[in-house]
């Protein structure tokens, strides 16, 4: 989105920046390096949040509520895909004619000039993005980094760092991963999703392969993912360089001997070693080697990088423990798309087992993000809660959408295949109906990327209380 002045090709152009929606993941960590860059920043957010109040305490003038009056002595107004053309500080920023960009012109903006690596795929891209960047953290790089959630590391999701590399999470949803021109870029999966802004699947694999072809050096590429490993001829044959990683027998990091070990996994990188992360989990032991691959391609040390990769304790919302009451152990997933719970779920259930002599169930507690996807994936999201031994199936988070009729979280509910599902529309309800349900032993998993984070301390509150 742009009011007519060009894109800008570096943060020096962007003159004094307004955020609407800084409070967001992605715009406040955009933020955040401006401001250590020097720009004046201002932004607004719907209501106030730690994230605010560290934003202001940098310097940033913020405002909760959006309204005219907040743009003013401002030269470049970002947003994001959520802010929708009704907002009054957009209309605003459009009548005074100021220049308008989406949030991931302004990524490309700050990459400009340094090593972009970007961090693509339909799922795992957040987890991966935060391992790379620990273990360059940890191989004395100091990159740049901006991910869709918070580092448990740092508690931040962006920094300015001072080493020549920038790693960033490419967001695909909205197809503006597109206005990026990494260097390196690493693409974990491709599957159907975002078909509100898509229109059918095949829309999102053409996407996949238009951000392939604004890589200007190597693709690191899961060749387990038939997705992902479409890119691979195309990309060789633009000359790119490709490394591919993955169980698959011909990847050239090829990932073998996982086995779980307790709220962890280990697993072996043919040809050069073995690794143990503190993050439950086949897929993430497949998404470190995607770091070990790209790692290596830098010109680091496997040791270096396994030190590295040992070292990351996870990223907010990516299985993150809320808290443990009663021998109850509650984990919060930011898991939103079928593919992303039957992961989590699977890993819940190695938790679960931990050593081979643990007996705990898996329950998990999901919120169905937006209507859309609600309906074009309800059956395939009932399969997936079947792998929970109960599940609690909530209302429909809508977002950025507004209520489709007949779309609800029952269309999930009736599609989970032992049935022992419970569908519960009032939020209020479910710590009660999961404390009622939990035994010690057992692992509680609330899933969505709507507001269902904010009931795992509160199901750890009833457990607590039951004793």
């Amino acid at each position: 989105m742009n009011s007519g002045r060009g894109a800008t090709r570096s943060a020096d152009e962007l003159g004094r920046v307004h955020f609407i929606g800084i409070g967001g993941a992605g715009m406040s960590g955009i933020a955040r390096i401006l401001i250590k860059r020097g720009v004046p920043v201002s932004g607004s957010d719907s209501r106030g949040s730690q994230i605010l109040a560290d934003l202001r305490s940098m310097g940033a003038r913020v405002e909760v509520g959006h309204a005219v009056s907040h743009i003013r002595n401002v030269d470049t107004v970002i947003v994001s895909t959520a802010i929708r053309d009704s907002n009054p500080e957009l209309g605003e920023a459009l009548r005074q004619g100021l220049r308008v960009l989406h949030r991931a012109a302004a990524l490309a903006a700050l990459m400009e000039g340094r090593r972009g690596i970007a961090v693509a795929g339909t799922h795992g891209k957040t987890t991966t993005t935060s391992m790379l960047t620990v273990a360059l953290q940890k191989c004395g790089v100091d990159p740049s980094y901006v991910v869709g959630g918070q580092l448990v590391t740092t508690g931040l999701g962006a920094d300015e760092g001072t080493g020549d590399v920038f790693v960033a999470e490419a967001d695909e949803s909205d197809g503006s991963f597109l206005m990026l021109t990494p260097e390196i870029a690493i693409v974990t999966n491709v599957e159907a999703d975002h078909l509100d802004n898509y229109g059918e699947p095949q829309a999102v694999h053409d996407s996949f392969a238009r951000f392939v072809d604004r890589v200007s050096a190597t693709l690191v590429v899961c060749a387990d993912d038939p997705g992902a490993a479409a890119l691979i001829a195309p990309a060789r044959a633009k000359g790119l360089t490709v490394i591919t990683y993955g169980e698959s027998a011909g990847a050239d990091y090829r990932v073998t001997g996982i086995v779980p070990n307790g709220f962890g996994v280990t697993f072996t990188v043919e040809g050069h070693g073995t690794l143990r992360l503190s993050v439950p989990g086949r897929h993430n032991a497949v998404n470190a080697t995607a770091v070990v691959a790209t790692a290596l391609a830098l010109g680091f040390g496997f040791e270096a990088v396994a030190s590295g990769l040992a070292a990351f304790t996870g990223a907010k919302r990516r299985f993150e423990l809320k808290g443990c009451a009663g021998g109850v152990s509650v984990f919060d997933s930011y898991a939103h798309h079928p593919t992303e719970l039957a992961a989590d779920l699977r890993a819940a259930r190695d938790v679960a087992v931990g050593d081979g002599a643990g007996t705990g169930r898996v329950i998990a507690v999901f919120q169905p993000h937006l209507y859309s996807r609600t309906r074009f994936f309800a059956a395939e999201f009932g399969a997936a809660l079947g792998l929970a031994d109960e599940a609690i199936v909530l209302d429909v988070y809508g977002a950025r959408e507004d209520p489709e009729p007949g779309v609800s979280g029952a269309l999930i509910a009736e599609r989970v295949p032992h049935g022992r599902v419970v569908y519960a529309p009032a939020t209020t309800e479910v710590p009660r109906l999961v404390a009622a349900r939990a035994r010690p032993g057992d692992i509680v998993l609330t899933m969505g990327a709507g507001d269902v984070t904010e009931l795992g301390p509160k199901i750890v509150v009833l457990l607590e209380e039951r004793g």
